[in-house]
C-alpha cells in the first residue's frame, strides 16, 4: 500500500455549514485522502472572539459530517495548549509518520498565509491546498506565498465557487 494520504481542514467553523462539507468532499476525490480531520478551534488567532460557543460549534460539526467516513473532527488546543497549525501538522505527523499531509485553506487565507506561524516549516511537511473564494482568488495568486513556494507545495483546486461562508451565516443571525 502506498503513502497514506491525510488532509488538515482547520478553523473556528463559526458556523460549520454546506460549504466545508463541499469543500471536505471535494478534497478527499481529488486529493484521494484516506482522512481528513476537521480541526476546530476555540478561537482564530487572527480573528475577534468566536460568535457560537465551542460546545455548539463542536455539536454542529459533528451533525455536519456524521454521513462521512473519511471525516474525523478533532479538538486540540487542550492537548497542544495551542491552536497553531504548525503544532497540529507536527502532531498528526508523530501519529502518522509516513502519511502526506494537505493543508486546504481558502485563497482568502493564502493572501495572509505570510503572517502564520512557522509559515515557511507548514509549507515544507505538507501541500497547501486552495480554494478559490470571491473577490480573493487574483490577489491569492500573486500573493508572498505563491512567489516563495514551487508548483509542486501548492494546489490550486479548479471548482465552482461555494457561495456561502460563516461570515454571511453571522450576519444572518445579526439582523
Amino acid at each position: 500500500m502506498g503513502k497514506k494520504l491525510i488532509g488538515i481542514f482547520g478553523g473556528s467553523f463559526d458556523p460549520p455549514h454546506k460549504g466545508h462539507s463541499i469543500i471536505s468532499s471535494i478534497s478527499i476525490k481529488k486529493l484521494k485522502l484516506n482522512k481528513l480531520f476537521w480541526v476546530i478551534t476555540k478561537k482564530n488567532p487572527l480573528k475577534k472572539k468566536p460568535f457560537f460557543k465551542l460546545a455548539n460549534r463542536l455539536k454542529k460539526c459533528k451533525k455536519v459530517i456524521k454521513d462521512n467516513k473519511k471525516i474525523e473532527l478533532k479538538y486540540l488546543d487542550k492537548t497542544l495548549k495551542s491552536s497553531k497549525t504548525i503544532n497540529i501538522l507536527k502532531y498528526f505527523r508523530k501519529k502518522n509518520k509516513n502519511a502526506q499531509f494537505f493543508i486546504i485553506i481558502g485563497a482568502d487565507n493564502l493572501i495572509s498565509f505570510h503572517l502564520w506561524n512557522n509559515w515557511k516549516q507548514i509549507v515544507k511537511l505538507s501541500k497547501l491546498v486552495v480554494f478559490p473564494r470571491t473577490g480573493y482568488d487574483k490577489k491569492a495568486k500573486k500573493s508572498v506565498i505563491v512567489n516563495h513556494l514551487n508548483k509542486k507545495n501548492i494546489i490550486f483546486i479548479k471548482t465552482k465557487r461555494i457561495n456561502i461562508s460563516s461570515s454571511k451565516i453571522r450576519r444572518y443571525y445579526l439582523n
